[in-house]
């Protein structure tokens, strides 16, 4: 049980490092085409928000342990912190793919 509470403390100080990382502009941003959205500030912004889910689940826990939660808030909390994670997992896991298939193609 401890193998993925250790994972999911891993991945969340990953996502909090890369928040600090791209507000300390250590981190380059693509120019957005004219005609498009800018894909950098977009993944940025999901990185955001699945970090923010996992403050709030953090918070929760934490006053759920101090009595001032409710259990069921806390469940729910945590299982849109799971939902959010496993979404960037999939999203991070098809661009390396898609990386690695355009790395094949022939020149």
């Amino acid at each position: 049980m401890s193998t993925p509470f250790n994972a999911a403390t891993a991945a969340y100080g990953n996502i909090s490092r890369l928040i600090s990382d791209q507000a300390a502009g250590k981190t380059s941003t693509p120019v957005a085409n004219a005609g498009g959205a800018n894909f950098g500030q977009m993944l940025a912004e999901q990185i955001n928000s699945v970090a923010e889910a996992g403050r709030t689940s953090d918070q929760l826990g934490i006053d759920m342990m101090n009595g001032k939660a409710n259990v069921i808030d806390v469940v729910t909390a945590l299982a849109e912190t799971e939902t959010a994670m496993e979404t960037m997992v999939t999203l991070r896991d098809r661009v390396i793919s898609a990386y690695e298939e355009i790395m094949r193609m022939p020149i």
